[in-house]
């Protein structure tokens, strides 16, 4: 490969790790065609951008970029491909369907999401749980409007104890 292609990949990895706020590097090796296309497929679905990538120019483009990505150095060996993201959980989502059908690959190699690192196979469960925006507002939501809830509920309670006393009243009356 030519320097300058390298150099133009390199400054597109880099635009890559600007544009996405979330990626994941998976170890693809094992996979033929046909489970390629699927799992690309399925990708494209959750607007996940995967991108299969050398891990010396992985590397460069790391070293280049304004973030410190050294944490994830270790994990740039084999074979390495690139889930881009904005929601940090969909990768996690899609690669622990792989795992609970009991297939080996898609294997996490590694993660940055939520501006934290994740190093290792084991912190699957960790960036499944991870909430998306969506869900933490609509967490923050359905707190606020308990404590709503509970007072309509208890003025509406209030209604009915009223005219229970006004009933017992008239009746000692």
């Amino acid at each position: 490969m030519k320097k300058e292609v390298k150099d133009t990949i390199i400054v597109e990895l880099g635009e890559k790790l600007k544009a996405f706020p979330h990626f994941y590097l998976v170890d693809l090796h094992g996979l033929n065609a046909e489970q390629t296309s699927d799992l690309r497929r399925k990708c494209f679905k959750n607007e996940i951008k995967l991108i299969v990538v050398k891990n010396t120019l992985l590397h460069k483009a790391f070293e280049a970029s304004e973030i410190d990505y050294s944490p994830l150095y270790d994990a740039l060996k084999g074979n390495t491909a690139m889930m881009f993201c904005n929601v940090a959980n969909a990768p996690a989502k899609l690669l622990k369907e792989y795992k609970d059908k009991k297939k080996e690959i898609p294997a996490l190699k590694a993660a940055y999401a939520e501006e934290s690192f994740f190093v290792g196979a084991d912190k699957l469960p960790e960036l499944v749980a991870i909430k998306s925006k969506s869900e933490l507002i609509a967490d923050v939501v359905a707190l606020l409007q308990s404590p709503i809830k509970n007072v309509v509920s208890g003025l509406n309670a209030g209604g009915k104890i009223h005219g229970l006393l006004d009933a017992i009243a008239e009746r000692n009356q």
